[in-house]
């Protein structure tokens, strides 16, 4: 499936079509979480309970938070 971006206030989105979101079992409620590998992104619904998710998301949080700081410490 091919999908454009939509501008979306001062950022831009993907639209999820209701059959994907029925074959991932998600509502617009849910949460989903994004990781990326520098060329793709992937989308997945966040599973309750689960650590490795909870864990990535502190770590996304910590990240954005002190990216200057890190990037400091690496040189």
């Amino acid at each position: 499936m091919i999908k454009n971006l939509v501008k979306h206030g001062n950022s831009w989105a993907v639209i999820i079509d209701r059959p994907i979101m029925d074959l991932l079992k998600i509502s617009p409620e849910s949460e989903i979480e994004l990781t990326t590998d520098g060329k793709s992104i992937r989308i997945a619904p966040v599973v309750v309970g689960n650590a490795k998710s909870k864990v990535r998301a502190a770590s996304a949080k910590v990240n954005a938070k002190h990216s200057k700081a890190f990037k400091k410490l690496a040189e």
